[in-house]
């Protein structure tokens, strides 16, 4: 490992504890218990009710939001942008946000939600600017549409983000469940970058559902987007090119995902620290697959805590 990421990984863990002037908030007993209760599947709605009531309270207060702008030409190639109004010194970094739904659903903000704008809100109150991306979706749009539309996005950011006061070089890619294989896919695959290269300063994995459609268990969400020829899945796989890039990479999985995404996040972790090349990783305790982003802007910062350490550390 080189002694910059061997730096970036122990300050990422270091950070955890000193992001705010607050100790370190954990799941609550409350909340702790009635996660496992729903267990290692996929509880959307179940969880969401269990996060709702404490985002009830988040403020949209001094943060201008701009919906809906197009960055291709699809119909769901549109993205919201949120930026603080407070005056800054320096140009803001910019964290892009990707939705899951296991390739075939999902969308950035649903009205009445407090989900996806938490995360939103939450970077702009961090001194972020907060990029919040739909893409194509299969089984209409398969591999690799994921992957252009995040080029499409990044690409636009890199053209924009400075008149809104953003850092054009400090930007993150940060996706949930498919949404970060996507990120997966685009930072695995240089074919899909513009003339100017990734676009990013670092790429945030969280509860990834595929890495590797070869070595990923078999379900109707991996035929939907990866296909149903398995003898193409080497060439789609994240993994070959997440070996070779130097982009920082934080990976992450939650202590009640379901087994099968956890074991994608260990054999790509394995495998960069086989390379010596070790990603931050970071297993967080308490959640489900669902929480980890659910949680992000609520008294339980855990994860949003790793994202700042994380972010901070990169740059």
């Amino acid at each position: 490992m080189s002694r910059r990421r061997a730096f970036i990984c122990i300050l990422a863990t270091l950070s955890l504890g000193a992001v705010s002037h607050m100790p370190l908030a954990q799941v609550s007993p409350d909340i702790d218990e009635k996660l496992k209760a729903l267990g290692r599947g996929i509880d959307a709605p179940g969880t969401a009710a269990l996060y709702a009531p404490l985002l009830k309270a988040q403020s949209y207060s001094g943060v201008r939001v701009t919906r809906d702008l197009d960055y291709g030409s699809a119909d769901s190639q549109r993205l919201d942008l949120f930026v603080s109004e407070a005056a800054v010194l320096s140009p803001r970094p910019v964290l892009i946000f990707v939705h899951g739904g296991g390739f075939v659903g999902g969308d950035k903000h649903a009205s009445g939600s407090p989900f996806y704008d938490n995360v939103m809100l939450w970077a702009t109150n961090r001194g972020l600017i907060g990029v919040n991306l739909n893409h194509r979706m299969a089984p209409q749009n398969t591999w690799p549409a994921g992957a252009e539309d995040l080029g499409l996005a990044v690409r636009w950011v890199q053209e924009n983000i400075a008149a809104q006061g953003g850092d054009p070089r400090q930007v993150f890619l940060v996706g949930h469940s498919s949404g970060a294989a996507h990120v997966a896919s685009y930072a695995a695959h240089p074919r899909f970058y513009g003339s100017a290269g990734v676009g990013l300063a670092g790429a945030i994995f969280l509860s990834a559902n595929i890495f590797d459609p070869a070595t990923a268990d078999v379900s109707p969400s991996l035929k939907a987007y990866f296909g149903d020829d398995a003898s193409r899945y080497t060439e789609r796989s994240s993994l070959p090119g997440l070996l070779q890039t130097p982009l920082p990479l934080m990976v992450t999985s939650a202590e009640l995902d379901p087994v099968q995404f956890e074991r994608q996040a260990l054999q790509l972790r394995d495998a960069l620290c086989k390379e010596n090349r070790c990603p931050t990783f970071v297993r967080f305790s308490g959640h489900n697959h669902m929480s980890v982003v659910y949680s992000i802007n609520s008294t339980d910062d855990t994860v949003a805590a790793a994202i700042l350490a994380f972010v901070r550390a990169s740059r």
